[in-house]
């Protein structure tokens, strides 16, 4: 199929649709250009962010414990991953490591908790908590607690939380074949409650689960019927004993063309690479800051990701600059440049410190 790039990108930033025919053939179409599909989804992602890359921390507040059966989770009740499990930290802890994730340059601290959704309980803990971290930190949050109702969204608001993280992870006709404890209409659900009650919303999908190029374009279609502001793009992390371990789909020249699609499709949205990003882009990271404007750093739950200062240095390199930029000094040294992380292969997490 003929893409004409300068008219993909033109549609986005008129708000047109692009059409589903389009959008797979992003996917799938072996003559499609790749640096000229990514200048185009640049030029979209330019037009409404900059060069600006905004950085996100994930704390794991809570590990393990879950009575869910996500395939593709080493939280859940069914995986054999050997994991730290631990209920919900202390608030001084989580705290501490607000006060951390703002030191590293955070733009955004994320906290997420293991389970079906919080307890009442619960809930007026993490309400708590976010109200010191407003207070006594001052950096933006976003709570992934699993399934929450209107009451507890409204209170969770009021103490002033950011934004809500519910990801779809995958269309509604393939959610069977990797959850049953939950349904699809669950997760989009709590997205709608969180959205109608106007918090900002953090939703998205893990490719690499087994999903058609359809799915992945359902999902795409879905966010932005409803409007999500926030899209999380994971890349499935082979961790062994989860049921839902590596189907072989991911190059980097394929994840690229999702976030590309996902720009297209979603043009003013934020765009993250999620989890999974530096084992499955590779050397195409820097490329895929053109599509996408955000990312996160130092780990996703129980693997490890790249530290922070080499992922400013990939950043700058690039072309692009933190959204804090001036705030923070994460210049390397020359020995720095060359240095190995301690666990440099996020595709074989075999010393992960505590799902995707």
């Amino acid at each position: 199929m003929f893409i004409d790039y300068d008219k993909l990108a033109q549609s986005a930033l008129d708000g047109q649709e692009i059409d589903r025919e389009v959008a797979l053939a992003i996917l799938e179409d072996p003559d499609v250009d790749l640096l000229h599909l990514a200048a185009a989804a640049g030029k979209v992602r330019m037009t409404y962010f900059g060069k600006k890359v905004m950085i996100h921390q994930i704390n794991n507040i809570q590990n393990g414990l879950c009575p869910e059966d996500c395939g593709y989770c080493g939280q859940s009740k069914v995986t054999d991953a050997k994991i730290n499990k631990y209920p919900m930290k202390s608030e001084e802890d989580i705290l501490k490591e607000a006060y951390e994730a703002k030191a590293r340059g955070a733009y955004r601290y994320c906290m997420v908790a293991s389970g079906r959704g919080p307890s009442e309980r619960a809930t007026e803990k993490l309400a708590h908590v976010i109200r010191r971290i407003n207070d006594e930190v001052g950096i933006k949050t976003c709570l992934s607690a699993g399934i929450v109702n209107e009451e507890q969204i409204k209170e969770l608001k009021e103490a002033g939380l950011n934004r809500l993280n519910h990801n779809l992870n995958t269309s509604e006709r393939h959610t069977p074949s990797i959850v049953s404890t939950h349904t699809y209409e669950d997760r989009k659900n709590t997205i709608m409650a969180a959205s109608k009650a106007g918090l900002d919303t953090c939703s998205g999908i893990i490719v690499g689960m087994g999903e058609t190029n359809d799915d992945i374009v359902d999902v795409a279609y879905a966010l932005k019927e409803m409007k999500v502001p926030s899209i999380p793009v994971n890349f499935l992390i082979p961790i062994k004993g989860n049921p839902l371990y590596d189907f072989n789909q991911l190059t980097p020249e394929r994840c690229l063309r999702i976030l590309c699609a996902f720009r297209f499709i979603n043009p003013k949205a934020e765009l993250r690479m999620g989890g999974g990003r530096e084992g499955h882009l590779r050397g195409l990271q820097s490329l895929a800051l053109y599509p996408a404007n955000s990312l996160f750093v130092e780990g996703y739950l129980v693997t490890r990701g790249d530290k922070v200062d080499k992922v400013y240095q990939m950043i700058h390199d690039a072309g692009f600059e933190t959204d804090n930029e001036g705030e923070f000094d994460h210049d390397l040294s020359s020995a720095d440049k060359f240095a190995i992380d301690d666990d440099p292969n996020i595709m074989n997490p075999k010393t992960a410190p505590s799902g995707q």
